[in-house]
């Protein structure tokens, strides 16, 4: 006879613990948050969170549960919708068993009535702060069961939580926070561009009260899912506010036969009293302790020079490797050749699908071209969109039917391409092929890997909904490229940050944070997107100088300062360049190699300012070095700038501080005269009184160096 489950569950982190109470049919979460004495009484801390019953209210509260059950009489959204043709669908469980092991637990729980059973496996590193948690729906029952909903386990937040933080945009305008008071009712935003979309981003921040970047209580929810999804922040009328994400499924499009399983993607979330930068510093340490991260640490992130906004479909071999000179001349590592050089592409309506050499373009096919960059001591990278086909392509023409569609319903226009329905072995297969026999061809060292239309009619070839299934076929060609060519870099890219989530990245290096270079709007979009996602996983370009898609003119020494701090690259006309611009990002290449280290290292402190400006900086582990930035976005209300109050640093040591961008220096600026050569400064001045800025025509920028002395 199986024991009896344990009263209680306990995982603790680093500052972090989590309480469950498997007293019930359920699993409950008693606390998440605060580490609790290592001696808390568990069951006190369940008597003093009791309620009485509450006027038209049932005796017992119907629980909060990891996920909450139709059949428990829950007020609020389910965690589990399922049924057998309409009989069923109140599910209700017991707890079965609970597995144990080091800073994970695993609760299964039944509906033995219904032939259901849930598993929530949930994972708190002792080392660490963050959570990851996956709900399993298995179907044990002699029928299929139709799934048409099954979150991630479902958390509560204290009712001391004033705001949620959502993330929204668009195409190139991503990962932009919008604060929402939070008040009884729900908020909601469902996804199903059948990618993680540029608009509705699975991400949510809770705060507790006034919080900033330094200060205040924080929970931290990010899915770690590439296709369509569900975000729900509730609070109900009883005062409770829970969270749940989940994908978001198509009518009938997972059914279980007896036997079989449906895992949800995982919750990945941290909580943190240190605001909101202590959010992204417990997420950048979980991604960076990943096994996969170790790929990224075997060497310096090299320079990337893209040609896209230089040549866009205009390829011709000489051109090129005249850029790859100007390039490696100005200290690019990696090139990468970007759309443009397969079989019949000269623009975006044909050639998708024909992942073969052009050779009325490149005669000699690829081979010339990838000599002269290694020869100059660069990577070679190369684009594909091997999710894609445009109906005017060699495989379109073979192979019609592989497309995901929903006839007699036509399909929507949109770049003149239509999607390849990755749930299909034979697509998977022949794409898997091609890809392949590139990298095995020519020494590929880097894939940006794009996807530049959402899934906007996603039949599969069975007629039934095919997302779930193109997502996972995705997953599963990417999981073998990296087996086959496991030293090959691959980017993630959707239309720029349309695919930017923690589960893609399990098979990917990078991603390529937006499609806009403009360095205004890439300062709120890295600031967005760094919430979750350390500097050397998001693409940073310096683009050219009229943005082509803002219009905007932005100075070199602007561009150079926004991309020092993610993965450092350019992407524009190197021919176009005037001597003055030429050197200065030459410097500014320089810049980044000596201090990547660091960048791709070190801790987030983002600092709370004024609409007008945006600072933040990248402070070493052990708090001996740092780089800050600050940029003047628009001209202040007043005449002066408040004073830049650093943090992160080690208040009983002094620093040397100097300024190290722009170079050189703007003349007659009193703090840029101060800190040209170096000013000693303790750490406890620099962040309890601060810097004062200069009065910066908008647009400018300036970056410090601080070494503990």
């Amino acid at each position: 006879m199986s024991a009896a489950p344990p009263a209680f569950v306990r995982l603790d982190g680093a500052h972090t613990s989590l309480v469950i109470d498997c007293r019930g049919g359920a699993p409950v979460v008693l606390h998440w948050g605060a580490r609790l004495a290592d001696d808390a009484d568990l069951a006190m801390l369940a008597v003093l969170s009791q309620r009485e019953e509450a006027p038209c209210s049932p005796a017992q509260t119907p629980a909060l549960a990891l996920t909450p059950l139709l059949g428990a009489g829950f007020p609020g959204r389910p965690g589990l919708a399922c049924h057998r043709d309409g009989q069923g669908w109140a599910t209700w469980t017991e707890i079965v068993a609970v597995r144990r092991s080091d800073g994970s637990v695993e609760i299964d729980s039944r509906d033995a009535a219904n032939g259901v059973t849930l598993r929530h496996a949930l994972t708190l590193a002792p080392d660490g702060d963050v959570l990851r948690a996956r709900t399993t729906v298995i179907n044990d029952g002699d029928a299929v069961l139709a799934l048409e909903a099954c979150d991630a386990p479902t958390l509560p937040v204290p009712a001391a939580v004033s705001d949620w933080l959502l993330f929204e945009g668009r195409w190139a305008g991503e990962f932009q926070l919008r604060r929402v008071a939070r008040a009884m009712g729900a908020v909601s935003r469902e996804n199903r561009r059948g990618r993680t979309s540029h608009d509705a981003y699975p991400a949510l921040l809770a705060q507790v009260g006034p919080c900033g970047e330094q200060v205040g209580e924080v929970f931290g929810f990010h899915l770690a899912w590439s296709g369509n999804h569900r975000l729900w922040a509730e609070t109900l009328s009883d005062g409770r506010a829970y969270v749940q994400f989940g994908e978001l499924l198509f009518p009938g499009e997972m059914r279980l036969a007896p036997g079989a399983a449906y895992h949800s993607p995982e919750l990945v979330c941290a909580w943190s009293d240190r605001g909101r930068s202590g959010v992204s510093q417990a997420f950048h340490a979980h991604v960076r302790a990943r096994p996969q991260h170790a790929r990224l640490r075997a060497k310096p992130r090299p320079v990337h020079y893209n040609t896209w906004e230089a040549v866009y479909f205009d390829h011709d071999p000489a051109r090129l490797m005249q850029l790859a000179d100007q390039a490696a001349a100005i200290g690019v590592e990696r090139f990468v050749l970007d759309d443009g050089w397969f079989l019949g592409r000269r623009s975006d309506r044909a050639g998708l699908g024909d992942w073969t050499v052009d050779h009325t373009v490149y005669p000699d096919g690829l081979g010339p071209l990838i000599a002269h960059v290694r020869g100059l001591g660069m990577e070679f990278g190369l684009w594909v969109e091997p999710e894609m086909v445009n109906p005017d392509s060699d495989l379109y023409r073979a192979h019609p039917e592989w497309v995901l569609a929903t006839p007699p319903a036509p399909q929507l226009d949109f770049r003149h391409q239509l999607v390849l329905d990755f749930g299909r072995p034979a697509v998977r297969d022949h794409l898997f092929a091609a890809i392949d026999a590139l990298l095995r061809e020519h020494p590929i060292a880097y894939l940006k890997w794009d996807m530049n239309r959402d899934l906007s009619h996603p039949g599969g070839a069975d007629g039934r909904a095919g997302a779930h299934a193109h997502v996972l076929g995705l997953y599963d060609v990417l999981a073998r490229l990296r087996a086959a060519h496991p030293a090959v870099e691959i980017e993630s890219c959707a239309s720029g940050g349309g695919r930017a989530d923690l589960g893609i990245l399990d098979l990917t290096d990078r991603v390529w944070t937006s499609d806009s270079n403009d360095a205004l709007d890439r300062l709120a979009i890295q600031r967005g997107l760094s919430t979750f996602l350390p500097a050397e996983l998001m693409g940073a370009h310096v683009g050219p100088a009229d943005c082509h898609i803002t219009g905007r003119r932005v100075s070199m020494a602007t561009r150079v300062a926004t991309a020092l701090f993610g993965h450092f690259g350019v992407e524009a006309d190197l021919g176009a360049l005037d001597d003055a611009d030429r050197a200065q990002l030459s410097e500014g290449i320089a810049l980044y190699k000596r201090h990547r280290a660091l960048i791709h290292a070190g801790d987030l402190v983002r600092l709370d300012r004024g609409e007008s400006e945006i600072a933040f900086g990248i402070v070493a582990a052990d708090r001996t070095e740092a780089l800050f930035s600050y940029t003047q976005l628009t001209e202040p209300r007043g005449y002066y700038a408040d004073p830049l109050r650093l943090a992160g640093l080690d208040p009983q040591s002094s620093y040397r501080v100097q300024l190290v961008w722009p170079r050189p220096p703007l003349g007659g600026k009193p703090l840029f005269t101060a800190l040209s050569d170096g000013a000693i400064v303790s750490g406890q001045s620099l962040m309890a009184i601060g810097l004062q800025p200069p009065r910066l025509h908008p647009q400018a920028a300036f970056v410090l160096h601080l070494e503990r002395v």
